[in-house]
């Protein structure tokens, strides 16, 4: 089952990864986008042929992954969920030095994070509070982030938490019962990461938005394995790995959040 959902999850990180390319080459050349008029920016985006499809590319990738979190534990998907931020690079054009070292640290983290994985983790149910209090932390820290650095960056950077918290409280869900209870706060993380992204796609590259958002998307859950779902962090080589892929995965973060030579093009209005 682990060996499924492991393979499933990885397809997933294709998908996400394909279907955020094509949203970056769409939305980038769009009008700005704008919060006050949400039903115009939601015609504007689906009026875009390449941008849909890439939508439902990544529908598709996210519903892979419920399926997968069904079969293997929450951080064993996420590291195999990793891809995403390849995918992402391909066909890219020429990267800038801080985008090759942000790449190459963080595929290599998550890599570590991967080989730190014991093949039959077990994972736990989770306490209702814990993660509660999780996803609430996730969202204040998007929120600021979204109000203070208004950048691809820090957009980026708020989808990804966003994501990360809804991926968690998926989790969560998937358990059934009275866990259901956080299919609508997930869905609101969702959808907030949703607008986050796609405001940060106008402001600057795909790497220094959707690539910071799969960074995040995937490390954090890792995270909250270990310590919501009772994960146990390995001993011996395998710990020193899994503590050296988080030091791996912030500079390819920092390095992937540098602006580029020429500032990036303040859209600030375009948020109102």
């Amino acid at each position: 089952m682990i060996a499924l959902g492991t393979a499933l999850a990885v397809a997933s990180a294709v998908a996400i990864g394909g279907g955020y390319t094509l949203q970056h080459t769409s939305a980038s050349q769009l009008p700005p986008l704008r919060l006050r008029r949400p039903l115009n920016s939601l015609a504007l985006l689906f009026r875009s042929g390449r941008w849909t499809a890439g939508f439902l590319v990544g529908i598709g990738g996210w519903a892979l992954y419920v399926v997968a979190l069904r079969l293997a534990p929450l951080s064993v998907v996420q590291a195999a969920s990793a891809g995403g931020i390849g995918v992402l690079a391909i066909g890219a054009g020429r990267l800038r030095p801080s985008e090759r070292l942000g790449v190459v640290a963080a595929l290599s983290g998550l890599v570590l994070l991967g080989l730190s994985l014991g093949a039959h983790t077990a994972t736990g149910r989770g306490s209702v509070w814990a993660v509660a209090t999780w996803m609430s932390m996730s969202v204040a820290a998007a929120a600021g982030l979204a109000r203070f650095a208004p950048t691809a960056p820090g957009l980026g950077t708020a989808a990804g938490l966003l994501y990360a918290a809804g991926d968690v409280g998926t989790k969560a869900a998937v358990g059934g019962g009275p866990r259901l209870a956080f299919v609508p706060a997930l869905l609101a993380c969702h959808g907030a990461a949703f607008v986050c992204l796609q405001l940060a796609f106008q402001r600057g590259g795909r790497l220094s938005s959707g690539g910071l958002a799969v960074l995040w998307t995937n490390a954090l859950p890792i995270a909250a394995g270990t310590l919501l779902f009772g994960e146990a962090l390995p001993g011996g080589v395998s710990g020193i790995l899994r503590v050296t892929a988080f030091a791996v995965v912030l500079i390819g973060a920092v390095a992937l959040s540098r602006r580029s030579a020429p500032a990036e093009p303040s859209l600030e209005p375009a948020i109102l």
